[in-house]
């Protein structure tokens, strides 16, 4: 296809950011400005049998590949049409069997390769930005990401040197794997739990704000980005790269970390939530200055701890942990400063995993009014725990709670994934069921 663009919008080079997006006509709130097929996506190993492989519908009676009974479909149109990418993996998973654990990042990189070398014009996915021109920022890599690097180019040689001829060279994976890294994004579901890995060139095109005036979501493998702000002609179209619940300096380190950059939107440069954010218990004594720092220090090291206990440590270790921490931290810190409210979420997941549904509403019930404030007004973060909150409490016969919190996660939906979305018909379909 030829460059068509996208109608509304621009690309255009902005002299602080490099080039982005612009709008060129006046956007509502809760309109689409536009939508982007992926250029290539893949589903995580975890949903198989949950979401057809092709479509990511979520769905029951869903059927196995004949031939490695691992990838689910719909019906034979979806197995026909995931085929050109299946079959990459499919003779592979049989010869491998428990052995076959490329990385969903490893399967990504395979799927671009092969879709690179059968398309030779422009995709819908790329009306504005080809994913051959993704910054890869290979200059700024340390050691750590070359390494990781390194290991993920071995591991899609080890595991599809036979299914792949003639695999680029090794500058070009390298090279193929950072821009992934740096533009690829993660298909999630209306409650954020994670279903697969994509990439989507002309989303990709759009810079970051930590007050984004768009959201990106998704149906099925495409993805649908709406104005959660009023945007007027000549302003740039924005949507944010990180979880925006943590304080100015939290944020900008993950941004240079990841993709390399100094943000320096109006939130950044104002800190307008920073107080908020790091609110401190209200004491006879208040905490000196030095004994918040050392605090902040420990709530990231233990942030980071938990993350690769994840791995290692069993459930009842891991609340263990969040509870002993939350302890530690609450001598200083209020129930609404967000490295709190970080370990109230990973100690509900842990509830929800164990079934304990008392314990995660308890925790539900103290990070969803934080959420409310920390977060801009249609936020994903804040409507996915009112629906998990909102679940909770119909499972446990607290009929009016639930949908209550069903309806303000749904007020959010309508908004950030538009009113004709299946998840909003799901949501409106549980509120209708209680009456």
């Amino acid at each position: 296809m030829k460059n068509e663009g996208i109608e509304g919008t621009e690309r255009f080079e902005s002299p602080e950011k490099g080039r982005g997006l612009l709008a060129v006509r006046h956007f509502a709130v809760g309109e689409l400005v536009f939508a982007c097929p992926a250029y290539s996506y893949v589903l995580t190993v975890n949903e198989r049998g949950a979401h057809c492989e092709h479509c990511f519908t979520r769905k029951e009676d869903l059927f196995k590949c004949g031939k490695c009974k691992q990838a689910h479909y719909c019906n034979v149109d979806c197995q026909r049409g995931d085929w050109p990418m299946h079959k990459l993996e499919c003779v592979a998973m049989c010869a491998y069997g428990e052995n076959w654990c490329p990385s969903e990042t490893v399967r990504l990189v395979a799927r671009i390769i092969v879709k690179q070398r059968v398309t030779t014009e422009r995709t819908l996915s790329e009306r504005l930005l080809l994913l051959k021109e993704f910054e890869s920022h290979l200059d700024k890599m340390d050691n750590e990401k070359q390494e990781m690097n390194q290991a993920d180019i071995a591991a899609l040689r080890y595991f599809y040197s036979k299914h792949i001829s003639d695999l680029p060279d090794e500058q070009a994976l390298t090279e193929l794997f950072t821009q992934v890294n740096c533009n690829g994004f993660t298909i999630e579901d209306e409650e954020l739990s994670h279903l697969g890995s994509a990439v989507f060139p002309d989303v990709a095109l759009m810079n970051h704000s930590c007050d984004p005036n768009v959201i990106v979501t998704y149906k099925g493998t495409v993805a649908e980005v709406r104005a959660v702000q009023e945007i007027n002609p000549g302003e740039e179209i924005c949507d944010s790269y990180i979880d925006l619940l943590y304080p100015t300096e939290d944020r900008r380190e993950r941004l240079l970390d990841s993709y390399f950059f100094s943000c320096q939107c109006t939130e950044c440069t104002s800190r307008s939530k920073d107080k908020a954010k790091m609110e401190i218990r209200k004491l006879s004594a208040p905490p000196e200055a030095e004994e918040i720092s050392s605090m902040v220090c420990y709530a990231k090291n233990v942030i980071e701890e938990f993350r690769r206990a994840k791995h290692y440590k069993t459930p009842s270790e891991l609340l263990e942990m969040c509870e002993l921490s939350l302890e530690k931290m609450g001598a200083i810190f209020a129930d609404t400063n967000v490295y709190m409210l970080h370990m109230m979420y990973q100690a509900m997941g842990v509830c929800l995993y164990m079934q304990d549904w008392d314990g995660a509403m308890s925790y539900g019930e103290k990070i969803v009014q934080p959420y409310s404030v920390h977060y801009p007004v249609y936020s994903l973060n804040v409507s996915s725990m009112y629906l998990k909150l909102g679940r909770l409490y119909l499972g446990l016969e607290k009929k009016t709670q639930g949908v209550k919190a069903l309806k303000k996660a749904l007020r959010i939906m309508e908004v950030a994934h538009g009113k004709d979305h299946h998840y909003v018909a799901e949501v409106q379909r549980e509120i209708m069921e209680q009456k």
